[in-house]
């Protein structure tokens, strides 16, 4: 897949490799290197997957890295429902208006 100018990409740029890393960082975490990751408005006319481009970023900053993704999708979520937490708020409020019932 080929992004234009003007796509919402991600790039990956590496901040420090693992020998720059300061040292009390635990063992596992010293031996790969920083990373970030941007989302962003591509710059370049034309790219693929892999190639160094460059982005502009919603607060109209320019970063430059590998791009990784063409218009990416938030993955995060905040877990599976906890059933014991559901009916919290609806048993607080009703303490709170002094519902004996509660």
């Amino acid at each position: 897949m080929k992004a234009k100018k003007g796509d919402w990409v991600q790039i990956q740029k590496t901040l420090l490799k693992p020998e720059e890393r300061t040292a009390p960082l635990p063992d596992d975490t010293k031996k790969v290197p920083l990373q970030m990751r941007v989302k962003g408005f591509l710059l370049n006319d034309t790219a693929e997957i892999g190639e160094e481009v460059e982005i502009e970023t919603l607060i109209g900053r320019k970063v430059s890295g590998k791009l990784v993704a063409i218009n990416p999708k938030y993955e995060h979520n905040f877990g599976e429902p906890v059933p014991e937490l559901m009916t919290v708020g609806i048993e607080l409020r009703k303490i709170l208006e002094g519902d004996s019932n509660a």
